[in-house]
């Protein structure tokens, strides 16, 4: 295995280098690599991962933006045949190519970028179909509104558009120092667990992910408002009541099912709605 060679963090990319050990080892024994499965890792850097998860994964993929990074990788790494570098933007990628068959299903790792962190999860829940799980390291504050119970202060659009699809689970928070060059926030690994099974009260019936993703933003758009001020453009506070939910309610102290129930009920209003007008 070659060594890491000498490469500047670049603000552009976000990048801040993993490099305390006991971290490294601690994520990794979280993901638990198998020799039968096919991880995927976004935004490898010089490799601090990359290292571990090569020795147990059975195919390893990465895939990296900084195309000076490609040289460091290719000399680290490509003397495994298992291991598969993809010069490419994560936000762009298409990662069911990445598939062998139609049974298989990837296991994604990273340290992402900050300012990418977000719009890249929502990608790839559009593809959640493909994936056994999800373990990645992202600025804490981010980590807290994933994995979020109603109620609390950090629960919110994102905290439900991601545990509508996933089991999310903070396992573990790691300081700047863990990282070069610092950031000035800490940091968190999640886990997100795609959901296989749905009880029929908590999966949505006539609504789409994007009808809960716009039932979400319309409930927390002023957050101190009621559902019934929130919500009185799109749904009446009796419809609200027909889903056994309290208009005065503020969005926060909403379950996931609760806002599964007004999404199916915003559907079918609108569907009510234009077969009155014959639309």
């Amino acid at each position: 295995m070659g060594k890491p060679l000498n490469h500047k963090a670049r603000k552009r990319f976000g990048q801040n280098f993993l490099h305390d050990r006991n971290v490294i080892e601690r994520i990794i024994d979280f993901i638990a690599p198998a020799a039968e499965q096919h991880l995927v890792e976004i935004g490898p850097g010089k490799g601090a991962l990359t290292e571990y998860l090569i020795q147990q994964a059975g195919q390893l993929d990465v895939i990296e933006l900084d195309r000076d990074l490609i040289p460091l990788l290719k000399n680290r790494f490509s003397s495994f045949e298992h291991f598969k570098i993809h010069s490419a933007d994560a936000l762009k990628f298409d990662f069911s190519s990445l598939l062998d068959s139609a049974t298989e299903h990837l296991r994604l790792v990273g340290n992402l970028p900050y300012n990418i962190a977000t719009p890249l999860i929502f990608h790839l829940l559009e593809k959640v179909s493909l994936v056994q799980d999800m373990h990645f390291m992202l600025q804490k504050e981010v980590v807290e509104r994933l994995t979020a119970a109603p109620g609390s202060k950090a629960y919110g659009r994102l905290s439900i558009q991601v545990q509508y699809l996933c089991r999310a689970k903070l396992l573990f928070i790691v300081p700047p120092g863990a990282f070069t060059p610092p950031p000035r926030v800490d940091s968190a690994i999640v886990q997100l667990t795609p959901r296989t099974h749905f009880d029929k009260a908590s999966q949505l019936q006539k609504g789409t992910t994007a009808d809960l993703a716009f039932i979400a933003r319309k409930a927390f758009s002023q957050r101190r408002k009621t559902l019934r001020n929130n919500l009185k453009k799109i749904l009446s506070a009796e419809q609200i009541e027909s889903c056994d939910i309290d208009p005065g309610r503020r969005a926060e102290t909403l379950s996931i099912s609760e806002f599964v129930a007004l999404t199916d009920q915003y559907v079918l209003a609108l569907t009510d709605a234009a077969s009155k007008t014959g639309g």
